[in-house]
């Protein structure tokens, strides 16, 4: 699991960096570079309230694009948040829906309001 400050260098781009990013142990490598050169399983972007929406959401699917698995945009101010794979349409979930990752952590869920 890594926060902001740990970087991507993703295929066909520069550096980038989301809010929250997640690598399954086994595909990290040791390197002598401080950022990685692959493509996080898990990309999380949060909404502050300087954002605009739409940029974090090209962020994420630049991430999907590049073979992200599962990518996550949180907007604190109207509660939504959308969920995006490879392999359908963006999901939107809100307060009562229970946010899940089954690709990546099977068996884990929590509720939407307790993010």
């Amino acid at each position: 699991m890594f926060e902001s400050s740990g970087g991507f260098i993703l295929p066909y781009s520069n550096l980038t960096a989301p809010d929250v990013s997640f690598v399954v142990a086994d595909r990290l490598k040791k390197s002598k570079r401080y950022f990685a050169e692959l493509v996080p399983d898990l990309a999380v972007e949060i909404k502050s309230q300087s954002d605009n929406l739409k940029p974090l959401r090209e962020k994420i699917l630049s991430f999907i694009e590049s073979g992200t698995k599962v990518g996550i945009l949180i907007d604190p101010d109207k509660r939504p948040i959308t969920i995006y794979t490879t392999t359908a349409e963006p999901v939107v979930l809100r307060e009562g829906d229970m946010i899940s990752s089954p690709e990546l952590f099977p068996g884990w869920e929590v509720p939407v309001a307790e993010l």
